[in-house]
């Protein structure tokens, strides 16, 4: 299968104050088209970190990444925000919707930094909605929502540009077991029924079963990897 994301000695720093923090050492990784893959490891070990620079939030201190085909290294602030709206779906833990809008238009949020017309943009968040099961929720505010139902619009959002990576920070940690399980089925759903390839970050075991592979971190480095 083709190779979608490259990590090239890719190591971060950050100053604080006059000290220096190491949070990713030479990472090497590579990520095949149509994998799922969750990142394990406890809290402060570089996960988070290395999925930002994947979806090309932020930039390493050094080495490079690699991901369709572009080196983000090589795109300016105005094309990698371009590249980002195209290429990644953004899942956060806490949704991020914005409470006074409904359902329908916080996915379509995406899509205005597109040339789309407002119908197509509303058709194409129509089909995103119906993907997560939500078409009869379009016009609720996320308030009149459940977490697990929030989770899926934001889901839907993240899918509204068709993006070929999914990178998912925590995605069920804020839900009780038996609607994050309804969410992890539905990202095995889009890996499997929907090409899209999957990269999570999670500290629950059960969540990274879900996954294809899973990666191990520990102090910014990888330690291992299971299949």
């Amino acid at each position: 299968m083709a190779q979608l994301v490259e990590c090239r000695e890719v190591s971060k720093q950050y100053t604080r104050g006059k000290e220096t923090l190491d949070v990713l050492s030479g990472i090497n990784l590579s990520i095949e088209k149509g994998d799922f893959l969750a990142l394990m490891g406890p809290s402060g070990s570089g996960k988070t970190t290395l999925l930002n620079l994947i979806g090309g939030l932020d930039h390493p201190s050094s080495g490079d990444i690699i991901n369709g085909g572009a080196n983000l290294n090589d795109l300016s602030g105005r094309a990698l925000a371009k590249w980002r709206s195209e290429n990644i779906g953004f899942v956060f833990q806490f949704y991020n919707l914005l409470p006074v809008l409904t359902a329908q238009r916080n996915v379509e949020l995406p899509l205005l930094l597109t040339r789309l017309s407002r119908t197509q943009r509303q058709k194409n968040a129509a089909t995103a909605l119906e993907i997560v099961g939500l078409t009869d929720r379009a016009r609720h505010r996320p308030g009149e929502l459940s977490g697990g139902q929030q989770q899926r619009v934001a889901i839907a959002r993240a899918l509204v540009a068709d993006p070929e990576l999914l990178v998912c920070d925590e995605p069920t940690g804020d839900l009780d077991r038996d609607t994050a399980d309804q969410i992890l089925n539905l990202l095995e759903l889009l890996n499997r029924d929907h090409g899209k390839t999957i990269i999570i970050v999670t500290h629950d075991p059960k969540a990274a079963d879900h996954a294809k592979h899973v990666l191990y971190m520990d102090k910014g480095e990888l330690l291992a990897t299971t299949t």
